[in-house]
């Protein structure tokens, strides 16, 4: 379908941007991914990418659903002749009021959202590219959209802010290609079109000469992975405003071009230039990523103290919250020093090897490598411990913080296994454990992924897990075990919102069949059992229940007393979630 190019940069031209930049991100991912070797070659950049404009995108749609939802209800006070239902003269709407959302408050939820859901250092720096734009394009008070010149002005200050971000700027990085694309959109003359495609070709330009800049590059045989991605949005602005697709950035691929040596060589050192990437074998163990609350006036002095620790620091944010990304070998310390700057929350840390925290790379001991394993994604912390039990590797997903590809990866090499039968226990982590098992099968790990879409299907295809029997007939019997396994959970409303049950308020409380709302009431304890009641009317033999931390206790109690009474020939497992997001997962088989 053809995109209509907008003329001017307005609210609709950055809903527009942000949908087309993850529309080619999603096209692009593996790509960039497959790329991705500095500043650490952990094959999470493409994805990491995709999930920090997803967050924006998903944050620029709220505000436009807000906008209609607002419309809708003053249109709803209004009768068909126009006036006013309430006493009083009739009502005037504030102006602009039916003309959507202002470019402020557009490109405002585009900043936010890729603060809060920035991911790995390129995310973190793209967040603050946002943010520099926005700060431009809402400096100009009640205007409602911005032409050439502020879209060149935005680009500049989104160049200059992302630099002042990172600690130790690393020329041939995504921040070389945004000063590249600055620079040229400097140049342009004419509209947003022309501004727009003005930088995407500097910043093309810029991408192609990355590798005689950074040594990492140049041994791998690839351009960076984050300039890529940066390319990648662009030309999603290009079309944005021109209604066309820029061309192709040819991209150097290090495994078609080298066999796949290209990778293991940019971490060979290299005389002098060993010390310059920070990714080499005597790298930081840990990635730390946390958003924090504090005043703007103590950032300076967490800076220093996360500079002390490790590398990779890149700060973004300000007006009181941040996201801080950096790379440590002592975790612990990366998240005092936020606890000592304010409350730091959304804390996430991904080791990027094998062994204890304070060794290297090349003293951490070789172990044999297993024949199978099952890794799963688990939503809660008993779970993780009930997987844990029954032999998986676990990898913890905390409600609103889907794991990267990058982290599905690290799980699967932590496994340490030949064979490992992938459990992601999410649909709507299908597209994230896809790409996790691609980049290990070119690791020599033969990887087979279970669309598993809740845990309680990965728990029913772990029970039927067998080592000893050949791979093919374990993934076989455990596909099918989950298969057979239907899901729901119990959760609540956060907002009110169309479903397949009709419309529910924030507060209600929803119960989801195989991921379709099926009931909207007020009492949990009256949705679980009518949820048990339908998922039970096609029959079953064994009801798994997974009550988590905000579930009432009775819940569990009512429900087994339900089965017995209703279901003579059904029985029924509970167990502990934890802090898992649904108050209730029930699986039946």
């Amino acid at each position: 379908m053809a995109q209509v190019p907008q003329r001017f940069f307005d609210a609709l031209a950055v809903r527009t941007w942000c949908g087309l930049s993850l529309r080619a991100l999603g096209r692009a991912r593996e790509e960039i991914d497959a790329i991705n070797v500095y500043p650490v070659a952990d094959g999470d950049t493409g994805t990491n990418l995709y999930l920090t404009v997803e967050s924006a995108a998903a944050a620029v749609e709220a505000v436009f659903a807000a906008h209609e939802l607002d419309a809708g209800a003053r249109g709803a006070s209004e009768s068909p002749g126009g006036a006013s239902l309430s006493p009083g003269a009739a009502g005037q709407a504030p102006p602009g009021a039916g003309d959507g959302p202002s470019l402020a408050d557009a490109v405002g939820a585009m900043a936010h959202g890729a603060l809060i859901g920035a991911r790995g250092n390129s995310g973190t720096i793209l967040a603050q590219l946002l943010r520099g734009m926005a700060q431009v394009l809402t400096a100009g008070g009640d205007s409602g959209r911005a032409e050439g010149a502020g879209l060149r002005r935005a680009l500049r200050h989104a160049a200059a802010s992302a630099r002042q971000a990172v600690a130790h700027p690393v020329e041939g990085t995504v921040l070389t290609v945004a000063s590249a694309a600055a620079d040229a959109a400097d140049g342009a003359e004419g509209g947003c079109a022309e501004v727009a495609r003005a930088a995407y070709e500097g910043a093309r330009a810029a991408l192609a000469a990355t590798p005689g800049q950074l040594p990492a590059l140049e041994r791998a045989g690839v351009v960076d992975a984050g300039g890529h991605g940066l390319v990648t949005v662009l030309a999603a602005l290009v079309e944005t405003f021109t209604g066309r697709v820029p061309g192709p950035v040819a991209v150097p691929h290090a495994r078609a071009e080298r066999g796949g040596e290209g990778l293991a060589d940019a971490h060979a050192p290299a005389g002098e230039c060993a010390t310059e990437t920070a990714a080499e074998e005597n790298g930081p163990a840990f990635e730390v990523i946390y958003l924090l609350e504090a005043e703007d006036a103590v950032v300076a002095r967490l800076r220093q103290r996360l500079d002390a620790l490790g590398d990779s620091l890149v700060v973004v944010g300000g007006d009181g919250l941040w996201n801080v990304h950096v790379h440590v070998d002592d975790a612990g310390a990366a998240v005092e020093a936020g606890v000592e700057a304010g409350r730091p929350y959304r804390i996430r840390i991904t080791h990027f090897g094998h062994g204890d925290a304070h060794t290297t790379k090349a003293e951490r001991p070789t172990r044999e490598r297993a024949q199978r394993a099952v890794v799963a994604v688990v939503p809660g912390e008993g779970l993780a411990a009930l997987y844990a039990e029954a032999g998986a590797t676990t990898l913890l997903a905390r409600p609103g913080e889907p794991p990267a590809s990058g982290e599905l990866v690290q799980a699967v090499r932590r496994a340490h296994a030949r064979e490992v039968v992938l459990l992601p226990n999410d649909a709507e982590l299908r597209h994230t454990a896809a790409a996790a098992a691609e980049q290990a099968r070119t690791e020599g790990i033969r990887v087979a992924l279970i669309p598993t879409r809740s845990a309680v299907q990965g728990i029913a295809a772990l029970a039927v897990h067998e080592p000893e029997r050949r791979f093919d007939e374990d993934v076989v019997a455990m596909t099918s075990a989950a298969g057979a396994t239907r899901h729901a959970e119990v959760t609540v409303a956060e907002h009110q919102s169309w479903t397949t049950a009709g419309i529910c308020q924030a507060g209600d409380v929803l119960g989801l069949i195989d991921g379709d709302v099926a009931v909207i009431g007020a009492d949990v304890s009256q949705v679980a059992a009518t949820v048990l009641d339908r998922m039970l009317s096609a029959g079953g033999e064994l009801v798994t229940l997974v009550l988590g931390d905000a579930a009432p206790r009775a819940v569990a109690d009512r429900l087994e007393a339900r089965v017995r009474e209703a279901y003579l020939a059904v029985d029924t497992v509970v167990y502990r979630g934890g802090r898992q997001g649904a108050l209730l997962l029930v699986g039946v088989e």
